[in-house]
């Protein structure tokens, strides 16, 4: 099926679906002239293409943000600076015991 005549479909589908749902009993017996059809059928058709350039673009920005995280290096990881122990010599009866913290 080729892209024009499917847009074509997808254009009268939901145009009767709009039809149909936002008609109510009374207004339901009018007629709808074929350039009034084919207005509404390219309005839709429109519709449906804007939307699409809007999502090809909205993925195309996607894609620029996903590239542009790739290229930040990742952190360093921090340098914690440690303490040398402290140790102590304690006299401990007739010697010494070493208490390190």
């Amino acid at each position: 099926m080729s892209q024009l005549r499917l847009l074509t479909f997808l254009g009268s589908a939901m145009l009767a679906t709009v039809m149909l749902s936002g008609v109510n009993s009374a207004a339901s017996a009018q007629i709808v002239s074929p350039a009034d059809r084919n207005a509404l059928i390219q309005q839709n058709q429109l519709q449906m293409l804007e939307n699409r350039l809007q999502r090809q673009q909205y993925q195309q920005q996607q894609q620029q943000y996903r590239a542009q995280d790739r290229q930040i290096p990742a952190p360093q990881p921090q340098v914690v600076p440690q303490m040398k122990p402290t140790c102590q010599l304690l006299p401990s009866g007739s010697g010494f015991v070493s208490t390190c913290r």
